[in-house]
């Protein structure tokens, strides 16, 4: 009867559903086969091995000052380099030997002479008005015109800072008249002039520190101009100079002590120190000194792992850096080398592998989801090897501090963010590891870059789990960056901690700037590609569902419009599914988008089910049971068709193939047995009952294989036996449910699927306490009362009474789940 079938179907439908192929052979193969997960494991190591290990050298390596070296790194050839610290530090010695200069001032010893001499010419007058010419009559003079004198004295104090006693001058007036006293002031002013011209300077005024040197030796300018090398000479040793000097006049002990506390009135530091001179003169001996040229040979280590990275190291580093770029670069080889390193990442990634096997086993079992996790890998450890290969650009080998935001430009946190997105948080967490790892090694075994790697995807997974706004990915890429800024500036504060360095600032905000702004770029770069990858590897991700729910789509539109009883019944089965995956901890939205579009066959030939037919004619009167069952089962494959030829997910698409399983359908199956024992008129009686074959009453599945498919198979069968109960209590619901799921535990229904007996019962608590609320029934609400002035009763004084729950039709056939319901 399968040809009454095919012939009642539109022409759309006409053709029946193609069984799997040679090319789903292929698929099948490729998606399961053991061969070929072993070839994405040799060959996601080989990957990783070439990206990591292959053609990596030293030169690359972006090492900054004050840092922590990771590897030991040694001279690949002799070379020479002009070491600018040297010659700095050279220069900086050389300029410091230089003496200071200091201006000679003369104007305080010309006013001290000139102020002597006035002095000298008051003692003239005062010796011609009141002293004789006889020694002993002249001190009897001096005693009498003691206060006359001290009036000069006084009036000679008052010119400057000079402090004269009376009784100095009474000794030197002693010595005899002017021509005595003249000759040995003006030998004395001769010797201060030689000290002033020679330059005299106070320790308490500290030129030394002004001279940023030692007065050892210093330079005088004169006042015309000329800078001379002088003798250093603070006051104090001009003062024993000039006492010297005066005791060598033949003077008598009292008189010289006399003149020399008269002179030393007029002995002042008179140097200033002049620092544009001095500059100068540093300037030209700095530049005078040749460059300081580094010869290293090879096999020098150049830094030790382990060590804190010294200016004078980072500078040979830097050296070495360019004399590589210069050469060509130099290749790292080994076999032994490169065979260890096959042997290191062989390890983890069979360390993944054991994480799959205890976390993922899907992924484990699914071709397809371990060729996903193997290319974004090998693309994020591609992405971080040409950022790595920067550091070999001229500019950057020129400028390292450049250099130092590379490990900050390679985007760690791509990978993660699609597994977390396509996958889960947990198959996203073991590809963080691998990602923070490797970027460690290519950096050159740099703990920190993979500390900071690893928190910084771990804090975008974090923030794309169960994702369904493309925005929220572009956030979690930015929340990413913004990690990597803040370590950046954590690490860049421990490395420069008490120090004074504007360009280590500098390195630390270039670092942050570049973390967010790769952060961005991570989550916009993950935005564009997960449909791209969702097309690849069939993927499913909740933004894509969440689109799905639009009932503008035009097969909900057309389901709507051509089915509309089937329609609102995806919608009860939505809401069921959802609300039992909410409470199972399976994903609801994959619930509800499955349930919305699990009918959407019935759009072919919506006339044959019952939800559909209102109060017309059953067509399933004039089939027979074969035809009738060929075409309840036909709106699976129908179903499966639509949703390919319009690119929903395969979830969905697998999700129509298991929604009924491989039920029987009872009533037809019934149905063909009660007329294969009724005999046609005029026909005798069957001898031997010959048993109907269940195969062309069962749907051709397969049953459900995940929880979200389990879910969505017992939620259509109760939603379209619960229509049949005439009251919906919590008793009558509560046997409905029970018998309806245990009739397909019973015809091991759910023997594929990883559901146990405890989820089913929390399954069947939920169903109750749904369909309860969406059975419910209303009030009956009285009419209001007539008026007293009218006599006739008015339609609306009629009570209106409760609606009564939908009736099956007694004359329609039954559902294969309940005999007494319709077909659905």
């Amino acid at each position: 009867m399968n040809w009454l079938a095919r012939f009642l179907r539109p022409p759309s439908s006409a053709v029946p559903p193609a069984r799997p192929g040679e090319g789903a052979s292929v698929l099948r193969f490729l998606e399961t086969s053991r061969l070929v997960a072993g070839a994405i494991l040799v060959a996601t190591v080989l990957a990783i091995v070439a990206v990591s290990y292959i053609g990596v050298s030293p030169v690359a390596l972006p090492l900054q000052e004050n840092q922590l070296a990771s590897v030991r790194i040694v001279a690949a050839d002799t070379f020479t380099y002009v070491s600018q610290l040297h010659t700095r530090q050279a220069r900086n010695e050389a300029a410091l030997r230089v003496p200071p200069v200091f201006r000679v001032e003369l104007a305080p010893f010309e006013q001290f002479a000139t102020h002597l001499r006035e002095f000298a010419a008051e003692l003239d007058r005062f010796e011609q008005q009141h002293l004789p010419a006889n020694p002993a009559a002249r001190t009897e003079a001096l005693r009498e015109h003691a206060g006359a004198l001290d009036v000069l004295v006084e009036a000679f104090n008052l010119r400057g800072p000079y402090h004269v006693e009376t009784e100095d001058i009474t000794a030197l007036l002693r010595l005899g008249p002017a021509r005595v006293r003249d000759p040995l002031l003006e030998a004395g002013l001769a010797t201060l002039r030689s000290l002033y011209r020679e330059g005299i300077y106070d320790r308490d005024q500290d030129l030394v520190a002004a001279a940023n040197g030692a007065m050892t030796a210093y330079q005088v300018r004169d006042t015309d101009g000329a800078i001379r090398p002088a003798r250093v000479q603070s006051r104090e040793e001009a003062l024993t100079f000039l006492r010297v000097s005066l005791t060598g006049e033949s003077l008598g002990r009292d008189a010289a002590a006399a003149l020399f506390r008269l002179l030393r009135n007029g002995l002042t530091a008179n140097l200033v120190f002049d620092s544009a001179a001095t500059g100068l003169q540093r300037a030209r001996a700095a530049a005078a000194q040749d460059d300081v040229v580094v010869t290293v040979q090879k096999g020098q280590v150049l830094v030790d792992a382990g060590t804190r990275i010294t200016p004078d190291q980072y500078e040979m580093l830097a050296a070495h850096r360019r004399f590589l770029l210069d050469q060509g670069g130099v290749q790292v080889s080994g076999y032994l080398q490169l065979f260890g390193r096959m042997l290191l990442v062989l390890a983890m990634v069979l360390a993944a592998v054991l994480y799959i096997r205890l976390e993922d086993r899907p992924s484990l079992t699914s071709n397809s989801r371990l060729g996903l996790l193997a290319l974004v890998i090998i693309l994020n450890l591609s992405l971080v090897r040409v950022v790595f290969e920067f550091g070999e650009l001229g500019v950057f080998v020129r400028h390292p501090d450049l250099a130092a935001v590379l490990p900050y430009l390679a985007p760690t946190a791509l990978a993660p963010l699609i597994v977390a997105v396509l996958l889960g948080t947990g198959p996203a967490i073991m590809t963080a590891l691998v990602v923070s790892l490797f970027t460690g090694v290519i950096c050159g075994n740099r703990l920190d870059i993979l500390v900071v790697a690893f928190f910084a995807s771990m804090v975008g997974i974090f923030a794309c789990r169960r994702v369904r706004q493309r925005g929220r990915v572009i956030r979690a890429g930015f929340l990413s960056g913004l990690s990597v800024a803040c370590f950046a500036l954590l690490l860049g504060a421990a490395d420069n901690i008490g120090t004074d360095n504007r360009e280590a600032v500098v390195i630390v905000l270039r670092q942050m700037a570049v973390g967010l702004g790769v952060g961005l770029f991570t989550g916009m770069a993950v935005v564009g590609l997960i449909p791209l990858l969702e097309m690849l590897f069939r993927r499913t991700t909740d933004i894509t569902l969440l689109e799905l729910t639009d009932y503008n789509h035009p097969l909900l539109s057309r389901l709507q419009l051509e089915a509309p009883g089937t329609y609102h019944h995806s919608l009860m089965v939505a809401n069921l599914a959802e609300n039992a995956a909410q409470a199972l901890g399976a994903n609801p939205l994959v619930c509800r988008v499955c349930a919305l579009f699990h009918d959407i066959g019935k759009t072919a030939q919506p006339e044959y089910f019952t939800e559909n037919q209102r109060d017309r004619a059953n067509p399933h009167d004039d089939c027979s049971p074969h035809a009738s069952a060929a075409i309840i089962r036909s709106h699976v494959p129908e179903g499966v068709d639509l949703a390919q030829r319009h690119r929903l997910p395969k979830l969905v698409v697998d999700a129509i193939r298991q929604h009924h399983g491989t039920t029987l359908i009872q009533y037809f199956y019934q149905r063909a047995r009660k007329e294969q024992r009724t005999p046609l008129p005029g026909q005798p009686e069957p001898t031997a009952l010959v048993e109907v074959p269940e195969a062309p009453f069962r749907y051709e599945g397969p049953k459900p294989q995940t929880r979200e498919n389990a879910i969505l198979f017992l939620a259509d069968c109760v939603e379209a036996a619960s229509r049949s109960l005439r009251t919906a209590t919590h008793q009558s619901l509560a046997e409905l449910i029970d018998r309806l799921i245990q009739e397909r535990i019973d015809d091991g229904q759910l023997d594929e699927c990883p559901i146990t007996l405890a989820e089913i019962a929390r399954i069947k608590t939920n169903f109750e306490f749904t369909l309860l609320n969406m059975l419910h029934s209303r009030i009956a609400y009285p009419a209001p009362e007539p008026p007293a002035n009218r006599n006739a009763t008015s339609p609306s004084s009629v009570a209106v009474p409760p609606a009564a729950p939908a009736q099956p039709d007694a004359a329609a056939p039954a559902d294969h789940a309940r005999e007494i319901q319709p077909p659905r």
